[in-house]
């Protein structure tokens, strides 16, 4: 047993008291006989032993009394060691949108919170953080509202990332333990075995899985095929658990327009195709009903915006592979000799391809300069026998490149930039068995403008950056086969695209998207975007033939949402939910050493208590004190 005022217990020499006054009772006196007393010797006798035992009754009482009322102002208790360690508690709770998993008693997220508000002290400050909030040593009574207003969200930080942001939560200089409590599903992308977990912090964990994990999302959605006619779409669906098929919805704002079923027939994955019309305006949404995740049950995208690309090629050699990768479809393709080139034309384009000129004059070179600022592309495609002294001073105003001496040794092209912009939405893994190209007459280029598709060598095939783009080699001659490999239309495609971002049929949210919108803005004009009273102002920047938006951290809702300027709508635009976090597959924790792995969070709440629990002892003293008072009453009453 302990004392929180030890120091009190000098009040037990107060015990002397009642001792001192019962001795003094106690003294002996002389008997002196009284004959007519003779005959109640016996009655006086007995009165005396009753006496006696009266006293020594009281003094014990009293002892007591006092003994246990100067304890209990002492306050006693009992306690482990771990109850006089001053912790820092840190609490990680999951939040990402796997957690929406469900249970028998509702969702991962939900059953979470619940089991922290009862399981954490009223009184206890604890510092609480989730992918996107953080409440900094708050009692959790105060931030109970808040807590439950909390909802899913599409962010997740990494295991390495939660314990880098804890670090910096803790009290430093404190001199306290440090508890981080991590309650998460540990899905395969939140955790890495190779994690170095901190020496000086104590690591517990709840893992939270659902019972049965099963879960059907629309992962995706893409023009399969067209005809003048209709667009055929396709939504593909994945899923996780046992579902055999499950129904699937497209609308056109709130209206039902198509309606499917998709059977995966014991596959993972599956795709169901509707057929919209060509030429009609859609704010799609494809929807499924699922009681797994529902983040993922609904797909936003847009159809509708028929701006097309302007493209000029100028020069007199073949241009045909242009012609066909640039469609009527997607693009508005002019091709014109330089003998017969309206510089005034230029302005008015979104891309330049410099098809093989053997010079470039100095009108044009500030032409599309001027073009290039304003945020016009460019391609140069160099041609047998090219003036190099024009070519140089021209790229000379693009950044550091430059051709040097024609060379007719034969190379292959093997290289290919995966990540660079122009192919990062290209491919879906990196290729190792492609057909690749030859060239054998090239001139080396000199360029720190980035290498984008390179010789077996290293030296670059195409080199430049968004918006500048330049080859090594003529491309119409029988002295390089590009245009004859497969990455011929990839590469001319997505420059074309590039030089005006037109919507793509929804973006991802927390990804940078860009979209421009193909007028110029006056100065004191400013184009919001907004859907459904939830209004924000992207990124933007104006050119002289267009404004360009960049969408970074806005927005955060998924949906279709309209561009607006001065209250008129410009065009809409469609953003999803990354669906990451929709494939259920969990690690296990219980494989990393540094982790204390409890069952569920009431188990480990209940842990923590017990080893800070302090058991006092004050109340049952004063219990005893009351019990020896009545005591004392009883003895005076019925002891005579």
């Amino acid at each position: 047993m302990q004392f929180k005022h030890p120091e009190l217990l000098w009040a037990l020499l107060l015990l002397l008291l009642p001792i001192i006054i019962h001795l003094f009772q106690l003294r002996r006196f002389k008997k002196t006989p009284f004959t007519n007393v003779k005959l109640l010797q016996k009655v006086v006798s007995q009165s005396r032993k009753s006496n006696r035992l009266k006293k020594w009754l009281l003094l014990f009482v009293r002892l007591g009394l006092i003994a246990a009322l100067v304890i209990a102002f002492a306050q006693p208790f009992l306690a482990k060691e771990s109850a006089f360690i001053a912790r820092d508690t840190v609490i990680y709770l999951d939040d990402s949108f796997s957690m929406q998993a469900q249970n028998e008693d509702g969702s991962l997220f939900e059953n979470a919170i619940q089991s922290v508000l009862k399981g954490v002290e009223r009184e206890q400050a604890v510092t609480l953080f989730t992918n996107t909030r953080t409440f900094a040593r708050s009692n959790i009574r105060d931030i109970r509202g808040s807590l439950l207003e909390l909802a899913p969200s599409p962010h997740q930080l990494s295991i390495d990332e939660v314990l880098l942001k804890a670090n910096t939560l803790f009290e430093n200089g404190s001199g306290k333990e440090k508890d981080l409590i991590l309650l998460s599903d540990f899905q395969d992308r939140f955790s890495n075995q190779e994690t170095e977990f901190p020496a000086d912090v104590r690591v517990l964990a709840v893992n939270l899985k659902p019972e049965e994990p099963n879960n059907v999302s629309i992962d995706s959605l893409y023009v399969s095929a067209s005809n003048p006619i209709t667009l055929e779409l396709s939504a593909v669906l994945s899923k996780t658990g046992e579902i055999e098929d499950i129904p699937v919805s497209l609308f056109n704002d709130d209206r039902l327009i198509a309606k499917s079923s998709a059977a995966f027939d014991g596959r993972d994955q599956t795709r169901v195709i509707f057929s919209v019309p060509v030429d009609e305006r859609i704010n799609g949404r494809v929807e499924i009903q699922d009681t797994g995740l529902d983040f993922d049950n609904l797909l936003y995208f847009n159809l509708g915006d028929k701006t097309r690309i302007k493209v000029m090629v100028i020069g007199n050699n073949s241009n045909d592979y242009l012609r066909r990768i640039f469609t009527a479809t997607d693009f508005e393709y002019t091709a014109v000799g330089l003998s017969e080139l309206n510089y005034t034309e230029i302005d008015a384009q979104n891309l330049i391809v410099l098809n093989e000129l053997n010079n470039i004059p100095l009108a044009l070179q500030n032409t599309l300069n001027s073009f290039s600022r304003e945020g016009g592309h460019i391609v140069l495609i160099p041609a047998n026998n090219a003036t190099l002294s024009e070519y140089n001073n021209f790229l000379a105003g693009y950044g550091d490149a430059r051709f040097n001496s024609s060379r007719t040794d034969s190379l292959r092209i093997t290289s290919i930039s995966f990540q660079h912009p122009l192919y990062k939405q290209v491919f879906e893994q990196q290729v190792d068995n492609f057909q690749y190209p030859v060239s054998s007459y090239y001139y080396p280029i000199d360029s720190n403008m980035g290498t984008v598709l390179a010789y077996s060598d290293n030296s670059p095939f195409l080199t430049g950056r968004p918006g500048f783009y330049v080859f090594s080699s003529p491309l119409s001659t029988a002295d390089c086969n590009f245009i004859n490999s497969p990455l011929v239309v990839p590469t001319f495609y997505e420059m074309g695209k590039q030089s005006l971002a037109l919507p793509d049929l929804y973006y991802s949210l927390g990804d940078r998207s860009e979209v421009d919108v193909n007028i110029p803005m006056a100065q004191d004009q400013i184009i919001k975007v907004a859907r459904e009273g939830y209004e924000f102002i992207p990124l933007q920047q104006s050119f002289a033939k267009k404004t360009r938006l960049t969408f970074i951290d806005n927005p955060v809702l998924h949906g279709t949402y309209a561009v607006l300027v001065k209250g008129d709508t410009l065009k809409q635009i469609s953003f999803n939910y990354p669906r990451e976090e929709s494939n259920l597959i969990y690690s296990d924790p219980s494989n990393i050493a540094e982790l204390g792995i409890k069952d569920n969070i009431e188990d480990l709440f209940t842990d923590l208590a017990e080893e800070s629990r302090v058991e006092t002892l004050w109340k049952w003293f004063i219990i005893l004190a009351l019990i020896f008072i009545l005591a004392e009453v009883g003895i005076q009453k019925f002891i005579r």
